[in-house]
């Protein structure tokens, strides 16, 4: 099973080494609670969380 990890930066939810959305090597193990964006455009959590990408995205991350 592969472990998914969270960006600190962006807070997006990733199973490769480095964050698709910023780029960013500093990801977590430790994160809790998530949210699924499907329409960031549309979604009021997304704008509030500052997402611009579509994705998983955890809402605290250590």
């Amino acid at each position: 099973m592969v472990k998914e990890r969270a960006c600190r930066h962006c807070h997006y939810i990733t199973t490769e080494d480095r964050c698709p959305v910023c780029g960013s090597r500093d990801l977590s193990d430790e994160w809790f609670d998530l949210v699924i964006i499907i329409d960031p455009e549309k979604s009021r959590i997304a704008k509030k969380l500052g997402v611009k990408v579509p994705g998983k995205y955890a809402i605290r991350v250590r």
